[in-house]
């Protein structure tokens, strides 16, 4: 019987370090928590209603994943981004995110695309608003882009691109909620809709090559605003 018990007890503490891994992990990739960010444990802990340790093994592993960092007087913080390792993680999301795009394209259900389209209309909503909100537009291109990649129906693909998007989504932040106009203005909604036209049509090299000039729009602009420190 005792075995049992601590049986159940094990599956519990594991859900709960899952729960606390995936809602540190979802702030990292939407761009809701900007580079140099400290975060706190105890509110995260007490957001989720969950104890203080399931919270640090989360960030545990988030710090094996080069998506945290633990400070010398133990705060934990968002990495700062070079502009070496921007400029690298950029070449590298080109090549794989672009492909996931093709690969979107020429695997995509109907049910995929009818996703796709739901979240390229929402996202078109919110930076079209009288008074755009940068945080909903955060979450629903980060939302938008996964199901793009999820289309792909390669799982180890997705998987990999969410590695990418854990330590460049807090540069995200950097572009879309620098200011309502640069939501408007910063060219993203037209890039989605083009990436979204060529899945439909099945166009794998026109859906690579609007996605791509999403990253490499988004890239120019975090680039030239002077943050990312040599």
């Amino acid at each position: 019987m005792s075995t049992g018990l601590a049986g159940m007890a094990r599956i519990e503490r594991v859900t709960l370090g899952e729960r606390a891994y995936e809602a540190l992990r979802e702030l990292l990739l939407s761009g809701a928590v900007a580079p140099g960010e400290k975060l706190s444990l105890r509110s995260v802990a007490a957001t989720l209603g969950v104890s203080i340790m399931p919270v640090r093994e989360a960030v545990t592993r988030l710090v094996a994943d080069d998506a945290l960092a633990v400070l010398p007087n133990r705060a934990v913080t968002v990495p700062v981004m070079t502009r070496a390792k921007f400029r690298e993680l950029t070449t590298v999301r080109l090549a794989i995110e672009g492909f996931a795009a093709e690969q979107a394209a020429a695997n995509r259900s109907e049910a995929d695309l009818a996703g796709i389209r739901r979240l390229d209309e929402a996202f078109r909503r919110e930076v079209k608003a009288p008074e755009a909100d940068a945080i909903a537009a955060l979450r629903l291109n980060k939302e938008l882009h996964f199901a793009i990649y999820a289309a792909t129906g390669l799982p180890s693909l997705v998987a990999i691109i969410e590695g990418l998007w854990l330590k460049v989504g807090p540069v995200i932040n950097l572009d879309l909620k620098s200011s309502t106009e640069r939501l408007v203005d910063g060219g993203a909604e037209g890039f989605h809709a083009d990436c979204v036209a060529a899945i439909a049509a099945r166009d794998g090299p026109a859906a690579r090559a609007a996605l791509t000039a999403d990253i490499e729009n988004a890239a120019r602009f975090i680039a030239a605003t002077g943050r990312l420190p040599d």
